[in-house]
């Protein structure tokens, strides 16, 4: 598969579709930096078939962003990143069955069939997760369940290529959606897996294309509605955490890792060990821009880190943040379960009475990095780790991180990596190299506390 260099534009338009909140941010192409964003919420509308994501209200959201943003700052072209487990079933003209969401859980019976027809760990490094975290699973469930609306369905594309082709009309899929954990690759060749064939999809699935390709330009009468004034590229597309992890495959060396944050924490361990990854404790090859399979670890840590705090932005300061340690009031895992290194685990909250709100989001920091620690280490992490997203503002989670790995740990600047990512598609300059901020340890009452929590943890 080849790569052909991006298109140099002056101004990109990112539509990035996170599982909570969507956003367009418009990207200067000649500093990498964020100039303009509008936001919104990802609902899951519960009516129909199963519950699945409002996808005509952000489409709505989507045209919206784009012709206010075609006026001032201005764009020259279009790229998408999403987040994976998700694909779409294209009829005709328009889906034909909603786009599921990952956390509709199956009934009992469709869950251990599919679990008998999916194929080995060995096969495609992606393990067998809850709900319709594997996208094979969620085919599965519609084919099986639904087989007359299943029929309706010409071509299945990726999720954020979708969203390509509701901009440009052109069906493709991009290898980091299909080497998300979705049961449908083969990352060792770099083809599709043998679940392809077994659920006889091989003739729906739209063909694969670089994500750095420019897939076709704005189509009409769309571009009328946005106001551009002249042909807007739009680019394939990748994956969110891929996203993520772009800039730093085009500005590093072998070894490091990066953490992207957001509801998921998922963690590259680029220079990493394929071979020592456990599907039990949910570590994965994801497969980055260039097709290259990447050890992988996640746990739902932005969803834990809410829940753990009740939505409290409150950060501690240092005297609370002691006492917190000297307390050892702590949380063991999973606050969510289904997922990440202790899936099968019930929460416990030790020394937990009376707290406050900023002692809350401290001991909720604290979990976080000490889960991430364990990711890095089940997928042989080594070299500096380069934080992206919201906790990459979290001075107690990184200060953490760097007492727990003993390495250099870098605060990516920007609110998220992916809009940068994305952009990079569509010819934009990567042009900073995140440097460690003198981030610091938290000192040896921390020490103490993490070691209490892994003597607490449940064995697996």
């Amino acid at each position: 598969m080849s790569f052909p260099s991006a298109m140099s534009e002056s101004r990109i338009a990112v539509m990035d579709v996170g599982k909570t909140n969507a956003k367009v941010v418009i990207v200067d192409a000649a500093t990498g930096t964020e100039i303009a964003s509008r936001s919104t919420q990802n609902r899951v509308a519960k009516d129909g078939l199963y519950p699945h994501y409002d996808i005509e209200a952000l489409w709505a959201f989507f045209v919206d962003t784009l012709a206010i943003f075609a006026q001032s700052p201005g764009f020259d072209a279009i790229s998408v990143t999403a987040h994976g487990a998700a694909a779409a079933l294209l009829g005709d003209n328009d889906l034909a069955m909603p786009v599921i969401d990952y956390e509709h859980v199956y009934p009992d019976n469709v869950r251990t069939a599919y679990a008998a027809l999916r194929p080995d760990f060995a096969e495609t490094r992606s393990p067998l997760l809850s709900g319709g975290l594997n996208v094979g699973a969620q085919i599965h469930y519609q084919k099986t369940q639904f087989p007359a609306e299943f029929s309706a369905a010409k071509t299945i594309v990726t999720y954020a290529q979708y969203w390509v082709w509701r901009l440009t009309g052109i069906a493709v899929n991009e290898v980091t959606s299909l080497g998300c954990h979705t049961d449908l690759w083969n990352p060792q060749l770099g083809e599709y897996s043998s679940l392809v064939d077994t659920l006889e999809l091989r003739s729906l699935m739209a063909p694969i294309r670089s994500a750095f390709d420019r897939i076709g330009d704005l189509r009409e009468p769309l571009a009328s509605q946005i106001g551009t004034t002249k042909p807007t590229p739009v680019h394939c597309g990748i994956h969110d955490s891929n996203a993520s992890l772009l800039p730093h495959l085009i500005t590093r060396t072998s070894p490091f890792s990066v953490v992207s944050t957001g509801t998921w924490v998922v963690s590259f361990a680029v220079g990493g060990r394929l071979d020592q990854l456990d599907p039990a404790r949910d570590t994965l090859a994801n497969v980055d821009a260039y097709g290259k399979a990447v050890p992988s670890a996640r746990f739902m840590g932005g969803r834990e880190f809410d829940l753990l705090t009740g939505g409290s932005p409150l950060e501690p300061e240092a005297d609370t943040l002691d006492q917190v340690i000297r307390e050892q009031f702590m949380t063991l895992p999973s606050i969510v379960q289904g997922s990440g290194p202790y899936p099968a685990h019930d929460p416990v909250r030790l020394n937990d009475e009376s707290r406050s709100a900023a002692e809350l989001n401290a001991a909720a920091s604290l979990y976080t990095a000490l889960m991430t620690n364990t990711c890095l280490e089940l997928i042989g992490a080594a070299g500096p780790t380069i934080v992206e997203g919201p906790f990459s503002r979290n001075r107690t989670y990184l200060s953490a991180m760097r007492s727990l790995t003993a390495r250099e740990i870098i605060a990516s600047p920007g609110s998220t990596g992916t809009s940068l990512g994305a952009a990079l598609l569509a010819g934009a300059r990567c042009p900073f190299k995140p440097v460690s901020d003198d981030v610091t340890p938290l000192g040896e009452a921390f020490d103490i506390y993490a070691r209490n929590w892994r003597d607490n943890l449940p064995r697996k």
